[in-house]
C-alpha cells in the first residue's frame, strides 16, 4: 500500500524537490497505515531535495483567555496528522502563536524563520507564502479544500473588509527553549461570514489544480503562486466572492 500511495501522489503531479503545503484528512484515505507512514510517503515523493509544510495551528487554543504558546508544546488543533507529524525527528517548527507551520527537508529552517515579525496569520513571513518563492504547490489530501490557508494571505494581500480584528491580542510566545516575548497581534473576523475555499475550483484550471486518487481519498494539487494571482484578482473584482454572509444563523 505505501509504495501504491507514492504512485499515486506522483501521478497526482507530486514530483522530486517539490515544496508542497498539505492539508489532510487522515480518515479519508482509508487505510491502516499510520499518520507518520503516510507522511513518509509524501516525503519520499519529494525527496530529501523537496520540503513539506504542515498546519500547526493553535487558534482554537491560544486566544485572548489564553494567550500563551509554547513552540514545543502547545499542540495543533486541527488534526491528526499536524499533530503527529509536529513530533516526528527533524521537523521544525514557525514561531506565531495561532498560525504556525511545521516544516521538514531542504530548506526548512529558512522557510519558517521570521515568522513571528508578522503581525497577522498569513503575513509576508508565513511559510505558506515564502513557499510562493520556490514554486510551492498545495496538496489537499480529502474534500478538505475549503480549508486552504493560502487565501488567508489573499485576503490580507487585497485587504478584505471582512478577514482581521480592528484591535491586537497580547501573545506570550515561547520558542521551547527559554526565549520568551510579548507579541501584538491582528486575528481574524470572520463574524457573520462563512468561508467558502472551496470556490478555488471555479477560477483554477489544469495544470494549476490536478484531481486524483490517494488511497480513497480525492485529491487535489494546487499550483500555489497561481492561486494566488487568481484569487487576488477575484477578490478584487468581487471582495465577498470566498464568503457566505451567515449573520441569519447567528
Amino acid at each position: 500500500m505505501s509504495n501504491n500511495f507514492q504512485s499515486q501522489l506522483r501521478n497526482l503531479g507530486l514530483n522530486k524537490g517539490d515544496v508542497i503545503f498539505m492539508h489532510s484528512s487522515m480518515k479519508s484515505l482509508k487505510t491502516d497505515k499510520t499518520p507518520e507512514e503516510f507522511i513518509t510517503d509524501v516525503i519520499s515523493v519529494i525527496s530529501s531535495e523537496g520540503a513539506l509544510l504542515i498546519p500547526a495551528f493553535t487558534w482554537a487554543n491560544v486566544n485572548a483567555e489564553q494567550p500563551y504558546f509554547n513552540a514545543k508544546e502547545t499542540e495543533p488543533c486541527d488534526g491528526l496528522i499536524p499533530r503527529r507529524f509536529l513530533r516526528m525527528p527533524g521537523v521544525v517548527r514557525s514561531l506565531h502563536p495561532t498560525h504556525s507551520i511545521s516544516a521538514f527537508g531542504k530548506n526548512a529552517d529558512k522557510l519558517i524563520a521570521n515568522h513571528i515579525l508578522d503581525e497577522t496569520p498569513v503575513g509576508k513571513n508565513s511559510p505558506i507564502m515564502k513557499m510562493l518563492n520556490h514554486n510551492g504547490k498545495i496538496l489537499f489530501v480529502g474534500n478538505v479544500l475549503h480549508a486552504c490557508t493560502l487565501m488567508h494571505g489573499v485576503e490580507e494581500i487585497v485587504q478584505s473588509p471582512y478577514c482581521l480584528n480592528e484591535a491586537y491580542t497580547r501573545y506570550i510566545v515561547d520558542n521551547g527553549n527559554g526565549c520568551i516575548i510579548e507579541k501584538g497581534m491582528k486575528g481574524h473576523n470572520f463574524h457573520g461570514w462563512g468561508s467558502e475555499y472551496q470556490y478555488i475550483k471555479n477560477i483554477l484550471e489544469y495544470p494549476h489544480i490536478k484531481t486524483g486518487k490517494v488511497g480513497e481519498a480525492d485529491c487535489f494539487l494546487v499550483d500555489a503562486g497561481a492561486l494566488l494571482e487568481k484569487g487576488i484578482a477575484k477578490m478584487k473584482h468581487d471582495p465577498y466572492y470566498f464568503v457566505t454572509d451567515i449573520t441569519a444563523y447567528l
